[in-house]
């Protein structure tokens, strides 16, 4: 991404709304101590054109739906991706650690995680306030912990060991037990957690209201392990299931529903590379049916705020881009 196009893209998060009426108005904004320390690049608010296209093209709700709000980026190259992702990030952990006692972060594993590596870097190492954070999963393989194919693992190794989060809020899936059995664990986990303030309730869907959810998206459009014509992506009253068939390995894996995404208050969602242009072009070109969406289409946040980062071989189908 340009100069002038990552100016205007980083001003844009500086002007974001609250999506709580329960928070602080307040536009989002970094500590100045943090804000002196950035880039000027990242900072300017020249009036350039903007890398943010408003995701107009996708298919409008029905009748008694709620809209969500619907942001994409698309940058030239990777690196201005991870440093957007890491602003954007730090000004939201900014302001929920100063207007609630929790900043609750859910991950996902692939690509997402490298993806994050500028937060545990100056300025944001020192100047994000580590100790609100509260860290989850939205997906992950029914492995021991410091297997390869854990999401646990990659995340802790990539990212949570660079940073101060404290270890005990920090929530990894009980690897002793079975999927169904860990599925119940974790949503149990969950549900204390909202007893005891950490995590709010979605005021609209009932359901848990995490602040910021960071994901990826496979090449068949799958999001957590929430896969295309998988039965698991019509459950609708358990906030964490469980999968024994997965069909990209491990197979036996639990994640998150549709009813807990989609009642978060910001999801990023982490999109690149060609091979996933074709899932791109159908969750954004419009026109789908709803008999044949991809997991991807069916992120629609009910009092939240969906931004995707992308670059420009994931957009390439788009012939509107």
């Amino acid at each position: 991404m340009s100069t002038s196009a990552a100016a205007s893209a980083t001003a844009a998060w500086t002007t974001l709304p609250s999506v709580n009426p329960r928070r602080s108005s307040s536009a989002l904004r970094l500590p100045s101590s943090l804000r002196r320390s950035l880039p000027s690049r990242l900072l300017s608010s020249s009036p350039s054109r903007s890398p943010l296209v408003p995701v107009s093209a996708m298919a409008s709700p029905a009748a008694g739906e709620t809209a969500s709000r619907k942001k994409l980026i698309i940058f030239d190259v990777e690196e201005d991706l991870a440093a957007s992702l890491a602003k954007y990030t730090a000004e939201l952990s900014a302001k929920f650690a100063a207007d609630l006692a929790a900043f609750t972060v859910v991950l996902s594993g692939g690509s997402l995680v490298k993806a994050l590596r500028k937060l545990a870097e100056p300025p944001y190492l020192e100047a994000v306030d580590w100790s609100k954070w509260h860290v989850f999963w939205v997906d992950e393989r029914v492995v021991p912990k410091d297997h390869a194919d854990s999401n646990y693992k990659l995340a802790s190794d990539e990212f949570l060991s660079k940073v101060p989060i404290p270890a005990d809020q920090v929530y990894a899936i009980n690897d002793a037990l079975s999927s169904e059995g860990a599925a119940d664990d974790y949503e149990t986990r969950s549900k204390q957690l909202v007893k005891d303030g950490v995590i709010e309730t979605s005021t609209v869907t009932g359901f848990p209201k995490f602040d910021l959810m960071l994901m990826g998206m496979g090449p068949d459009g799958h999001i957590a392990s929430l896969f295309p014509g998988h039965p698991v992506v019509n459950e609708n009253q358990k906030w964490v299931t469980f999968v024994k068939d997965s069909p990209k390995p491990p197979p036996e894996r639990i994640t998150f529903t549709f009813p807990v995404i989609n009642s978060s208050a910001h999801i990023a969602l982490v999109v690149t590379g060609a091979g996933k242009a074709g899932a791109v072009h159908k969750a954004l070109s419009g026109g789908q049916k709803t008999s044949d969406l991809l997991p991807v289409e069916m992120v629609s946040l009910q009092d939240g705020e969906l931004t995707w980062f992308t670059d420009k071989p994931a957009v390439s189908m788009l012939s509107s881009i």
